[in-house]
């Protein structure tokens, strides 16, 4: 049984007037701890920890370790320009990454992801180079045909009940082919590099107001979200988070965000590709904690049947899922497209799938479903290629690159099988 079930029990409870005067009203921890502040949250730290609830701490303090390892081997890691490459670098992966995630909630997998990506990049080029199609015409043509590929394979999964382990294996195989055979002979189409897709890695916001301006917008809207969330809960007499920890949080992002804003200003600006991945964070974010196709896929991820018995349509969310995977592999592959300027027959194979998983599952996605964030994207992308370009600076070649990218996937794994363990026992699951 996960978290969810249980928060829904306690709401049943609070809503249920009919209850004898003198019952105590069950309420969820999570709420009482608003009301003692700061003291409240060190304890349910505590408690957390104890109960093997580790979030995203594993993640952010294994990337501290890797920024550390790596600014030691050579000071150059953490330079303006190295940390901006990074960023740019990581957006491909990280916008696959988010659609598999979606996937990952409802505890299944998708295979096909870097197929995908390569036949939308395949797709774009052969479009508006050797057509000559309008590039938006052609961009919104291959994630069109990302989310409708995407989409036939939630068919097949949904409603024909094939795995969906085997039917992205068969999308891989299909989807490999179809990009071949889209580029010709030739192999390589490459792109006008000051286009549409040329730059979304290549496009700087050079004004320093720009980095600066957005993360003042970011902290400023969050606090203002917050802010009205507390004064909403207040009214409603529900309990609310202290003002002091409003602050403390606002702080908290305020540092996240104007850091790497006078880090990107020390080099060319801010990029192009970072904005377009905070905003689709943001926009996924939001879809899966606020709205109902959201919680119809953690509900999914919880339990199938009893999502049936709730009158949710499983079938429409499942391939709504599988269409925002091939969805997001498209954006990713027309990333990729920009990074090299061209699309060709090496794009989407390789270790790119591995990566995109490895990504979401590092980030501190569940496989066993029900447990995630679209942020979660963010984080597993940023150590991969961290990894990656660590490495890279040492000279240190792609066979190490795969092997310790792999044990630290598989260490991951492990973390969050064993803290699953832990929070049985604590039942909590």
């Amino acid at each position: 049984m996960s978290t969810h079930h249980h928060h829904a029990e306690d709401v049943a409870q609070l809503a249920n007037p009919a209850a004898p005067a003198d019952a105590i009203p069950a309420v969820d921890p999570r709420l009482l701890v608003r009301e003692q502040g700061l003291s409240g949250y060190l304890s349910e730290f505590g408690r957390k920890m104890k109960a093997g609830d580790l979030g995203s701490l594993p993640v952010v303090v294994g990337l501290i370790v890797i920024w550390g390892i790596f600014q030691g081997l050579n000071s150059n890691f953490l330079s303006p320009e190295n940390l901006t490459n990074i960023a740019i670098t990581m957006v491909a992966t990280g916008m696959m990454a988010v659609g598999i995630i979606f996937v990952l909630l409802l505890g299944e997998i998708d295979l096909s992801v870097g197929s995908v990506s390569g036949v939308s990049g395949a797709l774009f080029a052969v479009l508006a180079v050797t057509n000559g199609v309008n590039e938006w015409v052609a961009v919104l043509a291959a994630i069109g045909g990302g989310a409708l590929i995407g989409a036939i394979h939630g068919f097949f999964f949904a409603k024909i009940g094939a795995p969906a382990f085997a039917v992205t294996l068969s999308g891989l195989l299909f989807w490999s082919g179809a990009m071949l055979q889209i580029l010709g002979s030739s192999g390589t189409v490459n792109i006008d590099s000051d286009g549409v897709v040329g730059q979304l890695t290549t496009y700087y916001f050079t004004d320093v107001a720009a980095a600066y301006g957005l993360a003042a917008v970011a902290t400023a809207a969050y606090f203002l979200a917050a802010f009205t969330d507390n004064k909403r809960r207040a009214a409603a007499g529900v309990p609310s988070r202290p003002m002091s920890e409003l602050l403390l949080r606002t702080g908290l992002l305020a540092v996240f965000t104007f850091g790497p804003a006078a880090v990107f200003n020390q080099y060319k600006g801010l990029p192009l590709a970072v904005v377009l991945f905070v905003l689709v964070l943001v926009g996924t974010d939001f879809v899966l904690r606020r709205t109902t196709f959201g919680r119809n896929v953690f509900a999914l991820g919880g339990s199938v049947e009893a999502s049936r018995r709730a009158g949710i349509n499983v079938t429409g969310i499942r391939i709504a899922v599988f269409s925002i995977a091939g969805t997001f592999a498209a954006v990713g592959g027309l990333f990729w497209a920009s990074k090299i300027a061209a699309a060709n027959q090496s794009a989407g194979a390789g270790d790119l799938l591995m990566n995109v998983i490895a990504a979401a599952v590092i980030g501190g996605t569940s496989l066993f479903g029900g447990r995630g964030r679209t942020w979660n994207a963010l984080l597993g992308v940023m150590v991969i290629t961290s990894i990656q370009y660590g490495l890279a600076l040492e000279g240190i070649a792609t066979p190490v690159q795969y092997m310790i990218t792999g044990a630290v996937l598989l260490a991951t794994v492990v973390i969050d099988s064993v803290t699953r363990k832990t929070q049985r026992t604590a039942g909590r699951v």
